[in-house]
Order: C-alpha cells, then sequence, then structure tokens
C-alpha cells in the first residue's frame, strides 16, 4: 500500500508520526539546514544584482540562462495572448472572474469615525504601491497561481502597472533543449492587464524583488508560494521590503473521513496533493475499514494517474494515514497539522468545522474537492504550509492592504485627555510628550 497505516494507539506507530509531525512543523524553521544557503543567496543578489541572479538560475534552472532571458518582453504577452485557445481564454476568465467577485465581497470597508472622550477616531486602507508574486515554476504550469495572487492585488488597489510577477522557465539540464515559460502564463498576464513578469524564481527571485537589480525593479511587497528556499527568502529580505508573513510551501491536505466518507472522492484528493512532487497528506479516521477502503482505492487509481511515481514517492515518504481512537482525537491530530488543505468527509461538515481552529482553507463535505479552490471556488488557493496555519492566514486582499488610525480632535482637546497625557507621559518620564499635550490647553 503506499499510503503508511499508523495505528496511534501503538507506541511503535506513534513514534514514526511524531517523527513526522516534527520534521513537517521545521520546514518553516529559519534553523533548518536550508537556511544558511539562502541567506548567502540573498546577499549576493543584494551586492551583485543580475549577475547573481544569473549565476543562481544556471545552478538550479538552467545551465544557459543569461540575463537577456530575465525580463518577458511586452510582444510576448501580445503574440501569446492572441494565440491563446478560445476556450481555455473562456475558462481563465471564469476562474478570473469568481476569484475577482469573492476577493470583492471580502474587500474591507473602514468603519464610519467614532466619536470618543472627545476625539474623532478612525480607520482608513491604503493599498501597498507595488507588490511582487512569486508563481512557481518547474513541471506544472501553475497559472491558477498567477490568478490566485494578482487578482486579490488588484482587487485591493494596487495598480495592474506596479504588479511585478517573477516565473522561472522549465528546469533544464545542459544539452537539453532549451524551454520557455508557458504561453498560458503569459497570456493570463495580459488578460489581468500586468505588464511585468521575470523569467527568475526561488530565493534568487525573492531577493531581487527586494532589493532590486539592474532590471528587476524592487517592489514593496512581496507574497506567494514556492519551495523551502523561496519560502525562507521571504522571511530574510522581511524589512527591506513587506512580505505576505506567511509560509507557502509545499502542498499539504488533512482529510477527516467517517464511514459516510465516499472512498473514490477522499482517494482522488489525496493523489491530486500528492501529485505536487513532493505533497503532503493525511488521513484521519477512527475506523480501520474506513481506513482501509481508502487506501484501497488510492492503489487502484494511481494506475490512471500521469505522475504516479511522484505521487507514490509522496504518499509513502511525506504522508500517512491515522487510526485514532474517535472525533475527539481526529480533532486534535487535525488542529496539530494544521493543514494547507483541510477536507472534512464526515456525514455533518458543518458541524465539524466548529470543533476545529486551524486550517488555511476548510472542503465541507466529500462533494467539496479541493481543486475547486485551486482553480475555481474564489479564494485563494495559496495558504499556509508546515502548521504555520496555527498562527497565519492564507493570501486574500487583505494581504495587500495596510489599516492605518485617525485621530482629530475638531474643537480643541478635552482638559481630561490632556490631563491624563500628561500624567501617564510623565509616570513614563518622557515630559516631552506630556508638554506636547498641556501647550493646547485652552485658557478660557
Amino acid at each position: 500500500m503506499p499510503l503508511p497505516l499508523l495505528d496511534l494507539s501503538h507506541p511503535d506507530d506513534a513514534g514514526v508520526w511524531t517523527k513526522r509531525l516534527t520534521r513537517l512543523r521545521s520546514t518553516a524553521s529559519l534553523s533548518s539546514e536550508q537556511a544558511g544557503q539562502v541567506a548567502e543567496i540573498v546577499e549576493a543578489v543584494r551586492q551583485r544584482g543580475d549577475e547573481a541572479v544569473v549565476e543562481y538560475m544556471r545552478r538550479w534552472t538552467d545551465p544557459d540562462f543569461d540575463a537577456s532571458r530575465i525580463r518577458v518582453r511586452p510582444e510576448e504577452f501580445d503574440q501569446a495572448e492572441t494565440m491563446l485557445d478560445p476556450g481555455l481564454r473562456e475558462a481563465l476568465e471564469r476562474s478570473i472572474a469568481n476569484v475577482r467577485a469573492y476577493q470583492e465581497h471580502i474587500l474591507p470597508q473602514a468603519p464610519a469615525p467614532m466619536e470618543l472622550a472627545g476625539a474623532r477616531v478612525g480607520l482608513r486602507y491604503r493599498p501597498v504601491e507595488s507588490a511582487g508574486l512569486t508563481v512557481p515554476g518547474g513541471v506544472a504550469v501553475l497559472v491558477s497561481t498567477l490568478v490566485m495572487l494578482a487578482v486579490p492585488a488588484l482587487v485591493a488597489g494596487v495598480p495592474a502597472s506596479q504588479v511585478r510577477v517573477i516565473h522561472p522557465p522549465p528546469t533544464r539540464r545542459r544539452n537539453e533543449p532549451i524551454g520557455d515559460i508557458s504561453p498560458v502564463v503569459l497570456a493570463a498576464c495580459k488578460l489581468l492587464g500586468i505588464e511585468t513578469l521575470y523569467r527568475i524564481g526561488g530565493a534568487q527571485g525573492v531577493a531581487a524583488l527586494a532589493h532590486g537589480t539592474e532590471q528587476v525593479k524592487p517592489v514593496a511587497l512581496i507574497a506567494g508560494p514556492g519551495n523551502v528556499y523561496g519560502q525562507l527568502a521571504k522571511q530574510m529580505v522581511s524589512g527591506a521590503c513587506g512580505t505576505d508573513g506567511g509560509f507557502y510551501g509545499p502542498s499539504e491536505i488533512v482529510t477527516v473521513a467517517d464511514e459516510t466518507a465516499d472512498p473514490k472522492c477522499v482517494a482522488a484528493d489525496l493523489i491530486a496533493q500528492a501529485e505536487h512532487d513532493p505533497g503532503k497528506c493525511f488521513l484521519l479516521a477512527w475506523s480501520r475499514p474506513v481506513l482501509e477502503a481508502i487506501r484501497a482505492e488510492i492503489e487502484t487509481q494511481l494506475t490512471e494517474r500521469g505522475r504516479s511515481e511522484a505521487i507514490v514517492t509522496a504518499l509513502q515518504e511525506e504522508s500517512a494515514g491515522l487510526l485514532v481512537s474517535g472525533e475527539d482525537e481526529a480533532a486534535h491530530w487535525a488542529d496539530q497539522i494544521a493543514a494547507e488543505h483541510v477536507n472534512l468527509a464526515v456525514s455533518e461538515p458543518e458541524a465539524w468545522l466548529d470543533r476545529l481552529n486551524h486550517g488555511g482553507e476548510f472542503f465541507l463535505g466529500d462533494q467539496t474537492p479541493v481543486a475547486a479552490g485551486d482553480y475555481y471556488a474564489g479564494p485563494s488557493h495559496c495558504l499556509p504550509t508546515g502548521t504555520t496555519a496555527r498562527f497565519t492566514s492564507g493570501i486574500s486582499v487583505h494581504t495587500f492592504l495596510r489599516r492605518s488610525g485617525t485621530v482629530e480632535y475638531r474643537g480643541g482637546m478635552p482638559g481630561v485627555a490632556i490631563d491624563t497625557i500628561a500624567e501617564l507621559a510623565e509616570l513614563e518620564g518622557l515630559d516631552a510628550h506630556a508638554a506636547s499635550a498641556r501647550v493646547r490647553k485652552r485658557r478660557d
């Protein structure tokens, strides 16, 4: 069976699970073994710009990469849009429309100002001035990630001309034909109004967006998923620019299943996440027959999948089916995993939702595939991984907004406000603060 089954009532299985969970949680740590290498990359790009970017692109992506390929030319966008298949155009437009409708629905509105102790206090929202979006490359053509990042930024009010995307070409070895990023990605940029796309990625791409290079313009905020190197780089450049504050790494799913779950649907969702190479898939159930039925269905469906080798590796090395004692233990472990995707394949998913605190996005019922969130439903699929959903959220229109309080004493400060401010300031030894309030005291 490709998905290991661990009975958490057995000490040996519980020990295996503890190690696997610890490894999952450590991926988001700056103390990880990759962190030192990432720090070197970030500093090299900061100091040497395009030269360093090209060096690292040659090392990991394309040995023949050169600086002339860094930025996509305007005519390439135009040509890609012209060649876009009409059916695919319609699919992209439907996806964009759904994501835009959802993001507009959740766009926060400033509350009306309130009168408080003589002051008029309020709140305002403003978008960041520019945004850098990290769209992974490699094997899959992740045009959906471009949509899920760009639409929230645009709805927040970031000008399309100030949205800058990094997206590397396919990985290749020397003497293999040189490939390029998918024209569908270029066409999607055109549909979204995005004018700037760089053929770079990884930690070097993040560093370029943060510090700027000869060709890459720096941005106010970087957002998006990627491998561990790119996600660690975001943490390291925070301060030079803003970041989304999340760790959006290799894909994950946790499924809670009871006897009502359809094994075919549950297995299909687990396989879909394992397909990300490496995906991480966790199945929780308190019934051994439920677990066995789903595992058997996984084995059956694997023969039909094109990337079965990568899927099997992800299932065997990164994933687990967990037999727990009951619903309470299942809820406990689902919250500990705090997965990017949480699939509630149970008879009363809404009631189960109230039992859980952590998850990037919740999919209620076995008839709700995670793929709906990946491509079509509306919420962005750029979600926290590595158990970081315990304290952070997925990307949305909120990611690209800054909020600021406002304070106004229209008719002058009340005496009680002045006296309170002065007393507290003097308590802290800040007599200039106290004086700045007292100087406004009315003499009438």
